[in-house]
Parts: structure tokens; C-alpha cells; sequence
């Protein structure tokens, strides 16, 4: 009985990763094909069940990921897989701010001929009127990607500051 009970916990452990490990891996992911294949493997254990949060990095690991098929056709599957995740997860909780990041930070780098990018103002908009109701360590996180962000003008960005 303890042993099925310690093979559980280790199991309800492993199977998700912390989203702290999650976050600090996020903005290296689209810089190698590895680094995209790593965060496709730290997050293959997540569920349309679980934290929100961590299926929209799922579905951005999907998407990054996409981009290194070698065939167009599995190129465009998984990006659709990938959009169509993000966008489930988003309508789940429209007002979780760090999904609207996710969302923001996949469609100001994706190719124009994706399609995908017709949210950008509006997840902008979010992330400028609600951040500063975040708690100070989401509050430093959506800094850091809002400094390095294109879709921010250097004015638009003094909210942040």
C-alpha cells in the first residue's frame, strides 16, 4: 500500500512541470531547434485538464516547435495544433494576463502568412490596463517580456518602468 501510494505522489510530481521552470525556459525556446524540442518535452505531460497556464505554453511549444518540420505539410498541422490549443485556452480564461502574453509573444514573431496575427492590439491593450494589478512576481516576468518586446513602442513600454 505505501508503495502505490509513493508511485502516485511521484507520478503527480513528475507529471507537470513547475511553471517557475516553465517561465525561465520560455524565452529561449524559439533561439534552437533543441531548446524548442526541450520545452516540447517538459510540457508533453500536460492535459487540456490542467492549469491554463501551462497549456498555453504547451500550446506555444507546439507552436515554436512547428517551425522545424522539415515538411511544409507537418509544418502547418502543427501550427494549426498549436493555434487551435492557445486559442482553447484563451476562451477558457480570457482574462488571465499571462496567456494573453503567450498569445502576444507567438504573434509578433510569426510569419504574416500564418495569419495568426490579428489579436496583437488587443492583447496588448490587456496586458497595458491590467498589469499593474498582477503580483509582483508575474509583474516582473510580463516586464521582462515587455522591454523586449516589438509591439511595444519605447513610450508604450514606460508603464512597465
Amino acid at each position: 500500500m505505501k508503495l502505490l501510494l509513493s508511485l502516485l505522489l511521484w507520478f503527480s510530481f513528475v507529471g507537470n512541470p513547475d511553471l517557475a521552470s516553465i517561465r525561465k525556459a520560455y524565452p529561449d525556446v524559439n533561439k534552437s531547434e533543441a531548446n524548442a524540442k526541450s520545452f516540447v518535452e517538459k510540457l508533453s505531460g500536460v492535459s487540456n485538464n490542467d492549469d491554463k497556464i501551462l497549456v498555453a505554453y504547451k500550446a506555444a511549444a507546439i507552436l515554436l516547435d512547428s517551425k522545424f518540420e522539415k515538411k511544409l505539410k507537418e509544418k502547418m498541422n502543427r501550427f494549426k495544433e498549436g493555434a487551435k490549443l492557445l486559442e482553447s485556452t484563451i476562451a477558457s480564461e480570457p482574462n488571465n494576463i499571462e496567456i494573453r502574453m503567450i498569445r502576444l509573444s507567438i504573434q509578433e514573431n510569426v510569419p504574416g502568412i500564418t495569419g495568426y496575427k490579428k489579436n496583437i492590439k488587443e492583447d496588448k491593450k490587456y496586458i497595458t490596463t491590467h498589469y499593474s494589478e498582477q503580483n509582483a512576481a508575474l509583474k516582473e516576468y510580463l516586464k521582462d517580456f515587455v522591454l523586449q518586446s516589438k509591439s511595444f513602442s519605447d513610450k508604450e513600454k514606460q508603464f512597465v518602468k
